[in-house]
């Protein structure tokens, strides 16, 4: 007798949730599993999927703070590198002014140079303020990721490659290169101490 002509005494019962959920321990025993150890590691694998969402949120919400820092902190980039190109003429015009003439002007150009000074030390001390700072690398190694190189200076007195001459300052922001300080470097001197030192351990590990 097919299923349709069953009455609806004899016609199977159909699963549900709550049958499917009283069934599956049975199942579970039947088949020789400990349904506490199954509940458990189910417990397990929900707890360690709880704590990767966990992670994965920490970890977004500190690339989100990074980028919030990054974008106020470099913001003004464009806006003080453009300020540079106005200390740098200011800068020239007082260079341009011979020194004999600045000892004897006038009260008036006397007042006009000090003016033109003040403002070029305002301008640096706000570019530092926000974030902007001036590089002093004479004396230094030359670092190819904060200096250009414009020439070299035959000098057996320093190590060689050392920083003898800066010809335009330059300046970084937060731990970016705003503009390259453009340098003079040494010729002929001894080779960098740390350097040599560097070199002699890695031809000791090559040996």
């Amino acid at each position: 007798m097919s299923d349709e002509n069953k009455t609806p005494e004899e016609q199977p019962a159909e699963a549900t949730p709550e049958t499917a959920a009283a069934e599956q321990p049975e199942a579970v025993e039947a088949a020789g599993v400990d349904p506490i150890e199954v509940l458990k590691a189910e417990n397990a694998d929900l707890k360690d999927r709880a704590l990767r969402v966990m992670a994965e949120m920490e970890n977004l919400r500190r690339r989100t703070e990074k980028e919030v820092k990054d974008a106020r902190q470099y913001a003004v980039s464009g806006f003080a590198r453009d300020m540079l190109t106005v200390s740098d003429n200011l800068r020239r015009a007082l260079e341009a002014l011979p020194e004999d003439d600045r000892k004897n002007a006038d009260a008036g150009v006397a007042s006009l140079i000090e003016g033109v000074e003040m403002i070029e030390r305002d301008l640096l001390n706000q570019l530092e303020k926000n974030g902007v700072k001036k590089l002093d690398p004479e004396g230094q190694k030359f670092d190819p990721n904060f200096h250009q190189a414009m020439f070299e200076v035959p000098n057996t007195a320093v190590p060689n490659n050392t920083v003898v001459q800066v010809m335009q300052a330059g300046y970084v922001i937060g731990d970016r290169v705003l503009r390259p300080a453009m340098v003079g470097v040494s010729k002929g001197g001894p080779k960098d101490v740390a350097a040599s030192a560097e070199a002699g351990q890695t031809v000791d590990k090559n040996a």
